[in-house]
């Protein structure tokens, strides 16, 4: 477990760690940034993982199982919201179902934790979760870019989960189209970091429209760029940090 500065959890738990570039959110991933960093710093469980491309890190489509970490939840006393593999995505085409129902395990022997699920895989989402248990504490969300995606919410309907979520994050495009039915919360952000592109707060206000239509909770998480931090949070003169309720 590492505590986090992410604004809408608490921790990250990585079981699993590399991942593939997919999309074009997943262009300047900050997890690609941080693996080359752990593996230089000697970390073994990281080695591998991205290689040098243009001067920036890469993923190699390489993963790492970490099974060792299967332990660490039941260790927390207090509970805590988690957010599952920060550096993967558990729906990798190579992730084993088999190590996923593992995962699944751990969650369901730890309700004192809530644990969050982000994916841009839903599809593989929707084979693998109906055979699993449903849990109270375990969100499951997909990730949407732009418009360009807007399918990865028609497959996460159809996954049965007690959170359903979307993350806007890095919004690099116009999601006007949105159906947010059966979606419970949705986080905003703009991509932060060198390379980072621009967030049109026309976009933003889209979102929150939709949220309002929908009964959706709404979180702002950043506006970013290269400094994140001097961009704040702030929208409309306020911070927005609505949270689901469980069904």
């Amino acid at each position: 477990m590492a505590e986090t500065s992410i604004e809408w959890t608490d921790a990250t738990w990585n079981p699993v760690a590399g991942c593939t570039i997919l999309t074009a959110g997943c262009t300047n991933c900050y997890a690609m940034r941080m693996a080359a960093r752990l593996e230089a710093m000697g970390m073994e469980k990281y080695a591998g993982l991205t290689r040098k491309s243009g001067g920036r890190a890469k993923w190699t489509g390489k993963l790492f199982l970490d099974r060792k970490s299967l332990s660490l939840p039941a260790t927390w006393s207090k509970p805590r919201r988690v957010f599952v593999n920060s550096m993967s995505d558990l729906f990798h085409a190579d992730v084993p179902a088999d190590f996923i129902a593992d995962v699944w395990k751990v969650m369901e022997a730890t309700p004192q934790h809530t644990y969050q699920i982000l994916t841009k895989r839903p599809d593989r989402m929707v084979e693998i979760v109906p055979l699993l248990r449903k849990l109270p504490n375990v969100w499951l969300g997909c990730s949407v870019e732009d418009g360009r995606v807007l399918h990865r919410l028609d497959e996460l309907r159809q996954v049965p989960a007690s959170v359903r979520f979307v993350s806007f994050e890095p919004l690099i495009g116009s999601v006007a189209g949105s159906d947010l039915t059966g979606i419970h919360w949705a986080i905003v952000g703009g991509e932060s970091g060198p390379k980072a592109r621009y967030m049109d707060p026309i976009w933003v206000g889209e979102i929150e429209r939709m949220c309002r239509r929908a009964g959706t909770a709404f979180f702002f998480k950043q506006w970013g760029g290269r400094n994140k931090k001097a961009a704040g949070r702030e929208l409309n003169g306020r911070f927005y940090d609505e949270m689901p309720a469980s069904i």
